[in-house]
């Protein structure tokens, strides 16, 4: 969970609209009581009301059961590389999600952030996580129930802290996911000494000791790699190095919300003012030059 951006002064804002209107040679009536700016307000409301969100991770859930049947009848398949181990080609089949914006979708704290706007702090995030009220990810469910079916054990592996465990617990058990109450399906951070950090690779491992793992599906570049916070060329190095694994083994879910994707635009200092971090994205964006 990354931080969203605080409210950008009433009057700085009109004034860049009047500006950029006058620039475009533009006549329009701004009005005294426009909403402030906010980084996240079409990501948020893109989530929650856009149908093409909905239909894209119901479509990467209906790729992923088609995949986890490849995987089922490949002994040599495993979505760990480097982190499976030897020998796992005879042992139970499990397959790894994440769980926020993956299973769970959070949007309304993240419509809270936007609306009242807050930046992501734990002193609210667990409140609301407490709260029980994260909805379902279209498509997870249907899918994490087939995997089961065909006897998949079913892991989730969270950066949501050891004392959001039961919170957590009771949400998935709400709609209907597998999961223990003894919380041996679901690995946050902190749970045990060596899972203090928010690196996966100890918990991915955990499970990758016992089965072998089919597929890893997540919405963050660190649900696949420790590697996550490097910078923009570091992270499409990466995603260019492993091209053959996404849609195969692993399988990526679309979150514009938030993510290591909008902190490597600034070195992930996420202490900098609004305005600054702002521009630094819009530094690393190329556009067009517009009309000759």
């Amino acid at each position: 969970m990354s931080d969203t951006t605080r409210r950008r002064p009433l009057g700085g804002l009109l004034a860049a609209s009047v500006i950029a209107l006058a620039a475009a040679g533009a006549a329009s009536t701004v009005y005294a009581d426009e909403p402030p700016q906010n980084d996240g307000l079409n990501a948020t409301y893109w989530t929650q009301n856009a149908v093409e969100f909905k239909a894209n991770t119901y479509a990467m859930y209906a790729l992923a059961r088609l995949r986890l049947d490849e995987a089922l009848a490949d002994k040599k398949w495993t979505a760990l590389p480097g982190e499976q181990g030897d020998s796992y080609e005879d042992k139970p089949t499990a397959v790894i999600l994440d769980i926020d914006e993956t299973v769970l979708d959070n949007s309304e704290y993240q419509a809270w952030t936007v609306k009242t706007g807050n930046s992501f702090s734990s002193k609210t995030w667990t409140p609301y996580v407490n709260t029980v009220t994260s909805r379902q990810i279209p498509g997870s469910l249907e899918f994490i129930k087939y995997a089961q079916s065909k006897g998949v054990a079913i892991y989730y592996i969270s950066n949501r802290k050891d004392v959001e465990e039961k919170a957590t617990i009771e949400n998935l058990k709400k709609f209907g996911y597998p999961v223990d109450d003894a919380g041996e399906m679901v690995l946050v951070r902190g749970e045990k000494e060596e899972w203090k950090k928010s690196a996966k690779s100890p918990r991915r491992m955990a499970v990758g000791a016992t089965h072998r793992v089919l597929l890893n599906i997540g919405d963050n570049l660190g649900d696949f790699t420790d590697d996550s916070d490097g910078t923009p060329a570091e992270r499409v190095a990466f995603y260019k190095a492993n091209q053959d694994r996404w849609g195969r083994e692993w399988i990526m879910i679309a979150n514009p919300t938030y993510g290591s994707w909008e902190g490597a635009a600034f070195g992930f200092n996420w202490k900098l003012p609004d305005g600054e971090k702002r521009q630094m994205k819009l530094d690393k964006m190329d556009a067009w030059a517009g009309p000759k």
